[in-house]
């Protein structure tokens, strides 16, 4: 069992097995995670629970994750929140449309869990809140 880290992931994806793969991953190296499957659902739990991360597909049903991300950008609160944008759209379309509606940083499918692991540990640095 993986200690917890303390860093509260949010995940949209609604692919179910690359869902269970993250669920597994992130778990396994600590993270408190929660999961949704449409961009919505996201939103929601986002706004409840303000993670530290948010790892967003972009493709999802009901609100898609460029959207997710642009709604929590528009928000004070979530300035110090990581957001990382997942897609098979492309490498050069991510590239572009990613920064565009404030995301960290972006990982193209498919993708390796080492990767996402490591450049979820940068955000978490980047976004680190001091001890109080």
């Amino acid at each position: 069992m993986a200690k917890d880290n303390g860093i509260h992931v949010l995940v949209a994806e609604d692919d179910l097995e690359i869902a269970s793969m993250l669920r597994k991953a992130l778990s396994q190296a600590g993270y408190r995670l929660a999961l949704t499957y449409d961009g919505e659902e996201a939103l929601r739990s986002a706004l409840s629970h303000k993670p530290d991360l948010v790892v967003l597909d972009v493709m999802m049903p009901q609100m898609n994750g460029w959207e997710v991300c642009k709604n929590l950008r528009a928000r004070p609160e979530f300035a110090d929140v990581g957001i990382m944008m997942l897609t098979a759209i492309g490498p050069n379309l991510n590239e572009m449309t990613a920064p565009l509606y404030g995301a960290d940083d972006h990982l193209d499918k498919p993708f390796l869990v080492d990767e996402l692991l490591e450049r979820l540990e940068r955000l978490a640095q980047k976004y680190r809140k001091p001890a109080s």
